[in-house]
Protein backbone atom coordinates (compact mmCIF):
# COMPACT_ATOMS: atom_id res chain seq x y z
CA UNK A 1 0.00 0.00 0.00
CA UNK A 2 1.61 3.33 -1.43
CA UNK A 3 1.40 6.56 0.52
CA UNK A 4 3.56 9.98 0.71
CA UNK A 5 4.94 10.45 4.16
CA UNK A 6 7.76 12.96 5.68
CA UNK A 7 10.85 11.81 6.39
CA UNK A 8 11.76 15.16 8.94
CA UNK A 9 10.59 18.61 8.66
CA UNK A 10 11.83 20.74 5.84
CA UNK A 11 10.89 21.25 2.12
CA UNK A 12 9.60 19.82 -0.33
CA UNK A 13 12.19 17.32 -0.33
CA UNK A 14 10.98 15.33 2.53
CA UNK A 15 7.83 13.93 0.74
CA UNK A 16 8.59 10.47 0.01
CA UNK A 17 6.59 7.38 -1.46
CA UNK A 18 6.85 4.55 1.12
CA UNK A 19 5.11 1.04 0.54
CA UNK A 20 3.14 0.24 4.22
CA UNK A 21 1.08 -2.70 6.01
CA UNK A 22 -2.07 -3.09 4.02
CA UNK A 23 -4.56 -1.02 7.00
CA UNK A 24 -7.42 -3.40 8.88
CA UNK A 25 -10.22 -2.24 10.04
CA UNK A 26 -10.54 -2.71 13.80
CA UNK A 27 -13.27 -2.01 16.08
CA UNK A 28 -15.55 1.20 15.05
CA UNK A 29 -13.25 1.51 12.25
CA UNK A 30 -13.87 1.19 8.40
CA UNK A 31 -10.69 0.89 5.85
CA UNK A 32 -11.69 2.92 2.55
CA UNK A 33 -9.96 2.70 -1.15
CA UNK A 34 -9.13 6.28 -1.47
CA UNK A 35 -9.86 8.15 -5.04
CA UNK A 36 -9.10 11.35 -4.14
CA UNK A 37 -7.40 12.98 -1.24
CA UNK A 38 -7.32 17.18 -0.38
CA UNK A 39 -4.31 19.14 -0.74
CA UNK A 40 -4.61 21.64 1.99
CA UNK A 41 -2.65 24.69 2.79
CA UNK A 42 -2.61 23.30 6.49
CA UNK A 43 -0.43 19.79 4.82
CA UNK A 44 2.63 22.03 4.64
CA UNK A 45 2.55 23.94 7.45
CA UNK A 46 2.96 20.03 9.10
CA UNK A 47 5.70 19.12 6.37
CA UNK A 48 7.59 22.23 7.48
CA UNK A 49 7.21 21.08 11.38
CA UNK A 50 4.37 23.12 12.36
CA UNK A 51 1.58 20.92 13.42
CA UNK A 52 1.65 17.13 14.23
CA UNK A 53 4.95 17.59 15.99
CA UNK A 54 4.07 14.89 18.50
CA UNK A 55 3.66 12.27 15.81
CA UNK A 56 6.95 10.11 15.16
CA UNK A 57 8.24 10.48 11.57
CA UNK A 58 8.17 8.97 9.00
CA UNK A 59 4.54 10.07 9.01
CA UNK A 60 2.12 10.58 6.03
CA UNK A 61 0.42 13.75 5.49
CA UNK A 62 -3.13 14.87 4.50
CA UNK A 63 -6.58 14.89 6.30
CA UNK A 64 -9.09 14.56 3.61
CA UNK A 65 -10.52 12.77 0.78
CA UNK A 66 -13.09 10.75 -0.80
CA UNK A 67 -13.14 6.93 -1.95
CA UNK A 68 -15.22 3.85 -1.51
CA UNK A 69 -15.07 1.35 2.09
CA UNK A 70 -13.20 -1.60 1.38
CA UNK A 71 -14.40 -3.65 4.47
CA UNK A 72 -15.92 -2.30 8.18
CA UNK A 73 -14.56 -3.37 12.02
CA UNK A 74 -16.87 -5.22 14.12
CA UNK A 75 -19.87 -2.60 15.45
CA UNK A 76 -19.60 -0.22 12.36
CA UNK A 77 -23.12 0.33 11.35
CA UNK A 78 -22.85 3.62 9.43
CA UNK A 79 -21.50 2.63 6.49
CA UNK A 80 -21.23 -0.94 4.52
CA UNK A 81 -18.55 -1.91 1.88
CA UNK A 82 -18.99 -0.48 -1.42
CA UNK A 83 -20.80 2.52 -0.04
CA UNK A 84 -19.13 5.67 -1.59
CA UNK A 85 -17.78 8.08 1.34
CA UNK A 86 -15.65 11.36 2.24
CA UNK A 87 -14.33 12.80 5.22
CA UNK A 88 -12.36 15.23 7.10
CA UNK A 89 -9.67 15.08 9.16
CA UNK A 90 -8.41 12.12 9.21
CA UNK A 91 -4.96 12.34 9.47
CA UNK A 92 -2.83 10.41 6.95
CA UNK A 93 -4.92 10.66 4.00
CA UNK A 94 -2.48 10.65 1.08
CA UNK A 95 -2.38 7.31 0.81
CA UNK A 96 -4.07 4.39 -1.18
CA UNK A 97 -6.15 2.99 1.48
CA UNK A 98 -6.17 4.03 5.20
CA UNK A 99 -8.31 2.56 8.37
CA UNK A 100 -10.84 4.97 9.50
CA UNK A 101 -13.36 5.53 12.44
CA UNK A 102 -16.77 5.00 10.91
CA UNK A 103 -17.92 8.04 12.29
CA UNK A 104 -15.92 9.96 10.32
CA UNK A 105 -17.42 9.16 7.30
CA UNK A 106 -19.92 10.62 4.84
CA UNK A 107 -21.82 9.00 2.35
CA UNK A 108 -22.13 10.48 -0.70
CA UNK A 109 -24.85 10.87 -2.59
CA UNK A 110 -25.49 9.84 -6.02
CA UNK A 111 -24.58 12.79 -8.59
CA UNK A 112 -21.18 13.65 -6.87
CA UNK A 113 -18.07 12.46 -8.09
CA UNK A 114 -15.57 11.59 -6.26
CA UNK A 115 -13.09 14.49 -6.68
CA UNK A 116 -16.10 17.30 -5.90
CA UNK A 117 -16.66 15.38 -2.41
CA UNK A 118 -13.19 15.14 -1.99
CA UNK A 119 -12.93 19.07 -2.86
CA UNK A 120 -15.86 20.28 -0.28
CA UNK A 121 -15.03 18.32 2.88
CA UNK A 122 -12.34 20.52 4.53
CA UNK A 123 -12.85 23.87 2.23
CA UNK A 124 -16.10 23.52 2.07
CA UNK A 125 -17.10 22.74 6.12
CA UNK A 126 -14.65 25.43 6.69
CA UNK A 127 -16.22 27.91 5.07
CA UNK A 128 -19.78 26.59 5.94
CA UNK A 129 -18.10 27.80 9.15
CA UNK A 130 -17.65 30.94 8.76
CA UNK A 131 -20.83 32.02 6.71
CA UNK A 132 -23.22 30.22 9.66
CA UNK A 133 -21.95 29.63 12.75
CA UNK A 134 -18.96 31.89 13.06
CA UNK A 135 -20.47 34.71 11.85
CA UNK A 136 -23.94 34.79 10.19
CA UNK A 137 -24.25 36.55 7.18
CA UNK A 138 -27.38 38.21 6.78
CA UNK A 139 -29.17 39.95 3.60
CA UNK A 140 -27.28 42.74 3.45
CA UNK A 141 -23.75 42.14 5.21
CA UNK A 142 -20.66 43.05 3.35
CA UNK A 143 -18.07 40.65 3.84
CA UNK A 144 -14.09 41.18 3.50
CA UNK A 145 -13.28 37.84 2.03
CA UNK A 146 -9.11 37.14 1.35
CA UNK A 147 -7.62 34.75 -1.02
CA UNK A 148 -11.24 34.90 -2.54
CA UNK A 149 -9.68 32.86 -5.23
CA UNK A 150 -8.49 29.82 -3.54
CA UNK A 151 -10.26 26.96 -2.28
CA UNK A 152 -11.87 28.22 0.90
CA UNK A 153 -12.49 31.45 -0.96
CA UNK A 154 -14.63 30.46 -3.69
CA UNK A 155 -16.49 28.19 -1.40
CA UNK A 156 -17.07 31.27 1.40
CA UNK A 157 -17.81 33.66 -1.57
CA UNK A 158 -20.82 31.39 -2.88
CA UNK A 159 -22.33 30.76 0.50
CA UNK A 160 -22.48 34.68 1.57
CA UNK A 161 -23.86 35.06 -1.38
CA UNK A 162 -26.39 32.47 -1.26
CA UNK A 163 -27.45 34.13 1.92
CA UNK A 164 -27.93 37.27 0.96
CA UNK A 165 -24.44 39.10 1.51
CA UNK A 166 -22.13 41.36 -0.41
CA UNK A 167 -18.70 40.01 -1.54
CA UNK A 168 -15.44 42.09 -1.36
CA UNK A 169 -12.69 39.77 -2.09
CA UNK A 170 -8.46 40.24 -2.18
CA UNK A 171 -6.82 38.67 -4.12
CA UNK A 172 -2.97 38.47 -4.65
CA UNK A 173 -2.99 38.72 -8.36
CA UNK A 174 -4.70 40.22 -11.38
CA UNK A 175 -4.53 36.55 -12.85
CA UNK A 176 -7.21 35.83 -10.11
CA UNK A 177 -9.56 38.15 -10.28
CA UNK A 178 -11.55 36.26 -13.06
CA UNK A 179 -11.98 33.28 -10.79
CA UNK A 180 -12.85 35.79 -7.73
CA UNK A 181 -15.73 37.04 -9.70
CA UNK A 182 -17.21 34.37 -11.47
CA UNK A 183 -17.77 32.98 -7.75
CA UNK A 184 -19.77 36.23 -7.34
CA UNK A 185 -17.71 38.62 -5.62
CA UNK A 186 -19.25 42.05 -6.27
CA UNK A 187 -15.47 43.66 -5.91
CA UNK A 188 -12.29 42.76 -6.06
CA UNK A 189 -9.05 44.33 -4.55
CA UNK A 190 -5.58 43.03 -6.31
CA UNK A 191 -3.19 43.47 -3.30
CA UNK A 192 0.07 41.07 -2.52
CA UNK A 193 1.79 43.34 0.23
CA UNK A 194 -1.33 44.13 2.80
CA UNK A 195 -2.57 47.30 1.48
CA UNK A 196 -5.59 47.11 1.27
CA UNK A 197 -7.30 49.50 3.80
CA UNK A 198 -8.21 52.51 2.39
CA UNK A 199 -9.67 50.75 -1.16
CA UNK A 200 -12.26 48.81 1.36
CA UNK A 201 -13.35 52.09 2.36
CA UNK A 202 -13.30 53.38 -0.41
CA UNK A 203 -15.61 50.30 -1.59
CA UNK A 204 -17.66 51.11 1.27
CA UNK A 205 -18.58 54.58 1.46
CA UNK A 206 -15.84 54.93 4.27
CA UNK A 207 -18.36 52.75 6.47
CA UNK A 208 -16.14 49.32 6.24
CA UNK A 209 -17.37 45.72 6.08
CA UNK A 210 -19.29 43.99 8.65
CA UNK A 211 -17.12 40.78 8.58
CA UNK A 212 -13.55 40.11 7.21
CA UNK A 213 -12.43 36.40 7.10
CA UNK A 214 -8.77 36.54 7.05
CA UNK A 215 -6.04 33.77 6.80
CA UNK A 216 -3.40 35.40 4.83
CA UNK A 217 -1.25 35.89 8.01
CA UNK A 218 0.36 38.89 10.00
CA UNK A 219 0.72 40.93 6.78
CA UNK A 220 -2.50 41.81 6.55
CA UNK A 221 -3.64 41.90 10.03
CA UNK A 222 -3.36 46.06 10.69
CA UNK A 223 -5.59 46.58 6.94
CA UNK A 224 -7.99 44.15 8.01
CA UNK A 225 -8.86 45.89 11.56
CA UNK A 226 -8.52 49.41 9.54
CA UNK A 227 -11.45 47.87 6.96
CA UNK A 228 -13.87 46.74 9.78
CA UNK A 229 -16.84 49.02 10.71
CA UNK A 230 -17.96 49.86 13.89
CA UNK A 231 -19.11 46.82 15.67
CA UNK A 232 -17.76 44.41 13.06
CA UNK A 233 -16.27 40.91 13.27
CA UNK A 234 -13.06 39.89 12.81
CA UNK A 235 -13.04 36.25 11.52
CA UNK A 236 -8.89 34.96 11.74
CA UNK A 237 -8.04 31.71 10.59
CA UNK A 238 -5.01 30.20 9.15
CA UNK A 239 -2.16 29.85 11.49
CA UNK A 240 0.24 28.51 8.66
CA UNK A 241 1.02 31.70 7.77
CA UNK A 242 2.03 33.15 11.32
CA UNK A 243 0.02 34.54 13.77
CA UNK A 244 -0.30 38.38 14.37
CA UNK A 245 1.55 38.13 17.34
CA UNK A 246 0.06 39.77 21.09
CA UNK A 247 -2.81 41.53 20.94
CA UNK A 248 -3.72 44.28 23.85
CA UNK A 249 -7.48 44.12 23.80
CA UNK A 250 -7.93 47.62 24.34
CA UNK A 251 -6.17 49.32 21.32
CA UNK A 252 -8.72 47.45 19.25
CA UNK A 253 -10.84 49.88 17.58
CA UNK A 254 -14.56 50.66 16.68
CA UNK A 255 -15.79 48.11 19.84
CA UNK A 256 -14.90 45.09 16.91
CA UNK A 257 -15.19 41.56 18.10
CA UNK A 258 -12.04 39.27 16.70
CA UNK A 259 -11.85 35.60 17.48
CA UNK A 260 -10.41 32.33 15.95
CA UNK A 261 -12.27 29.82 13.73
CA UNK A 262 -11.89 26.17 14.02
CA UNK A 263 -13.52 24.28 11.64
CA UNK A 264 -13.81 21.33 13.96
CA UNK A 265 -16.10 23.42 16.10
CA UNK A 266 -18.87 23.40 12.85
CA UNK A 267 -18.77 19.53 13.28
CA UNK A 268 -18.44 18.48 17.01
CA UNK A 269 -19.96 15.49 16.41
CA UNK A 270 -20.65 12.76 13.39
CA UNK A 271 -24.11 13.34 13.15
CA UNK A 272 -22.89 17.26 12.45
CA UNK A 273 -20.65 16.14 10.18
CA UNK A 274 -23.22 14.08 7.68
CA UNK A 275 -25.23 17.36 8.22
CA UNK A 276 -23.11 19.77 7.25
CA UNK A 277 -21.55 17.92 4.42
CA UNK A 278 -24.84 17.21 3.70
CA UNK A 279 -25.95 20.81 3.33
CA UNK A 280 -22.92 20.98 0.98
CA UNK A 281 -23.67 18.59 -1.34
CA UNK A 282 -27.55 19.57 -1.86
CA UNK A 283 -26.22 22.81 -2.66
CA UNK A 284 -24.33 21.62 -5.41
CA UNK A 285 -27.27 19.21 -6.47
CA UNK A 286 -29.13 21.95 -6.93
CA UNK A 287 -26.60 24.48 -8.80
CA UNK A 288 -26.60 26.90 -5.98
CA UNK A 289 -22.60 25.88 -5.04
CA UNK A 290 -19.65 24.81 -7.61
CA UNK A 291 -16.52 23.47 -7.19
CA UNK A 292 -13.81 24.83 -8.91
CA UNK A 293 -10.66 21.69 -8.89
CA UNK A 294 -7.60 24.12 -9.79
CA UNK A 295 -5.62 20.62 -10.71
CA UNK A 296 -5.36 17.34 -9.87
CA UNK A 297 -2.10 15.13 -9.39
CA UNK A 298 -1.03 11.48 -8.95
CA UNK A 299 -0.41 10.57 -5.56
CA UNK A 300 3.49 10.39 -6.51
CA UNK A 301 3.53 14.37 -7.47
CA UNK A 302 2.18 15.33 -4.04
CA UNK A 303 5.72 17.09 -3.48
CA UNK A 304 4.88 19.77 -6.80
CA UNK A 305 1.57 19.85 -5.38
CA UNK A 306 2.93 21.11 -2.26
CA UNK A 307 5.21 23.47 -4.18
CA UNK A 308 2.22 24.95 -6.39
CA UNK A 309 0.76 25.68 -3.22
CA UNK A 310 2.99 27.32 -1.81
CA UNK A 311 3.80 29.81 -4.64
CA UNK A 312 0.40 31.16 -4.20
CA UNK A 313 -0.47 31.08 -7.84
CA UNK A 314 -3.00 28.46 -7.71
CA UNK A 315 -6.70 28.80 -7.67
CA UNK A 316 -9.13 26.46 -6.32
CA UNK A 317 -8.87 22.89 -5.01
CA UNK A 318 -5.56 21.07 -5.68
CA UNK A 319 -6.34 16.78 -5.50
CA UNK A 320 -4.22 13.66 -5.82
CA UNK A 321 -5.49 10.73 -6.56
CA UNK A 322 -4.15 7.91 -5.65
Amino acid sequence: MKAIAMSSPGGIEVLTMLDGAEPVAGAGQAVVEVAAAGVNFMDTGVRRGQFWTDMPNPKVLGVEGAGRVLAVGPGVEEVRPGQRVAWVYVPGSYAERLAMPAGALVPIPDGIDDRTAASLMMQGITASHFATDFYAIQPGDIALVHAAAGGVGLLLTQIIKLRGGYVIGRVSHPDKVAAAKAAGADDVVVDAVGRFGQEVLRLTDGEGVHVVYDGSGPVTFQDSLASLRRNGTFCWFGPVLGSPGAIELTSLPRSIKIGYAVFLDHVPTPALLRARAGQLFDWVLDGQLKVAIGATYPLAAAAQAHADMESRRTTGKLLLTP
